[in-house]
């Protein structure tokens, strides 16, 4: 069984990629596409703001940053 964490990693690799394919999301079209809580979507973005994966050019819509990533 896959801890939390790993679970938890794994669904924040999967909105990054999910953000980079689509170029721009909304909060709302995460929610509806991962299925998870508003709040949850958020930590997840938080985590990737942190770490500069994300940015968001106006409140609610998302997209990735120039940063080089390698995503295994």
């Amino acid at each position: 069984m896959r801890t939390s964490t790993d679970r938890m990693l794994t669904r924040i690799k999967s909105i990054y990629l999910y953000i980079k394919r689509r170029g721009s999301v909304t909060t709302r079209e995460l929610v509806d596409e991962f299925g998870i809580t508003p709040r949850t979507i958020q930590r997840d973005l938080n985590v990737l703001e942190y770490n500069n994966l994300v940015q968001s050019p106006s409140r609610g819509t998302w997209t990735t940053t120039k940063k080089k990533t390698k995503v295994s």
